[in-house]
């Protein structure tokens, strides 16, 4: 059972708040909303598992070449492929189930990232730029879920900033991987991803920049704008931005610094001050809201 739950990566289903996004903005608290909210959460995270079954199954021969993961259920046999295909199908079914107690916009938006991480496991992960996007496509589908699949209306700010800085985590991500390969102080690795080949540690850190940039600015002119303020009755939105400024900072210190970015879920939990960042921009956009 724990190289089971092990094989479904629950700690990853933090990524998944990203559905709960626009209930809080859009001050939709009601139970209502909320048990929607909860169903479309858990929807989301029985896929996200049964994306990374999948990819594990697809990529075992690989994985049991590569000096980490191979350690993993699958390429290590704790788990044969019989039982991860059992608890795929499982998965599946579980989020259409939540998908279809919320709405069939959710379903629409559950089954389109289970599609578009399938096409990123065939083919489209090798393609340049292309593969960060698709990434990023996925927390937007989270966002959508959060907002048109609970019917809210979503923000242009939202989906702004959402797509900002997702974009900024998955370069994040790439050139941590880069960044694995090139320094003798982090954990070595070997160049499992084709795409890799066509990146350079400066393209990446242009994409970091521009990305974390508009990430702050989008997310700056959110709080100050007439919208918001109507919304949420006062301009107080914009003590929130100190938290994002500095969180958007600290991931590029650990990046640099401590080797991580290629595990956001686990980043957030391991590093104390990135999060308490986090927990207090939620506590303070709490009270603003309320």
């Amino acid at each position: 059972m724990r190289s089971l739950l092990k094989l479904a990566r629950p700690h990853q289903y933090l990524k998944n708040g990203f559905v709960l996004l626009g209930p809080l903005f859009a001050h939709k608290w009601d139970s209502s909303t909320l048990t929607e909210g909860m169903y479309a959460f858990l929807a989301f995270c029985f896929m996200a598992s049964a994306v990374y079954i999948l990819n594990d199954i697809i990529d075992v021969d690989a994985d049991r070449a590569h000096p980490v993961k191979r350690y993993r259920p699958l390429p290590s046999g704790m788990v044969s492929i019989a039982s991860a295909k059992i608890l795929l199908g499982s998965m599946i079914v579980a989020s259409v189930v939540f998908s279809t107690l919320t709405s069939w916009w959710v379903l629409l938006f559950t089954v389109s990232y289970l599609s578009i991480n399938v096409l990123y496991s065939w083919h489209l992960k090798h393609i340049v730029i292309l593969d960060v996007f698709l990434i990023s496509a996925g927390f937007m589908l989270r966002i959508l879920a959060g907002t048109v699949g609970l019917g809210i209306a979503p923000s242009a700010w939202l989906l702004l900033c959402g797509l900002m800085v997702t974009l900024f985590l998955g370069f994040a991500k790439r050139r941590a991987e880069l960044l694995m390969l090139e320094s003798s102080d982090c954990e070595s690795s070997m160049l499992t991803r084709k795409v890799l080949d066509h990146y350079t540690p400066q393209m990446l850190e242009q994409f970091i920049s521009v990305t974390a940039a508009c990430t702050i600015i989008a997310y700056g002119l959110y709080t100050v704008s007439p919208q918001t303020v109507a919304i949420h009755g006062n301009d107080n939105l914009i003590y929130t931005l100190p938290f994002v400024v500095y969180g958007i900072f600290r991931y590029i210190y650990l990046l640099h610094r401590r080797c991580r970015g290629n595990d956001t879920a686990k980043d957030l939990v391991q590093d104390g001050h990135l999060l308490a960042t986090v927990m207090a921009w939620v506590g303070v956009t709490m009270w603003v809201l309320s």
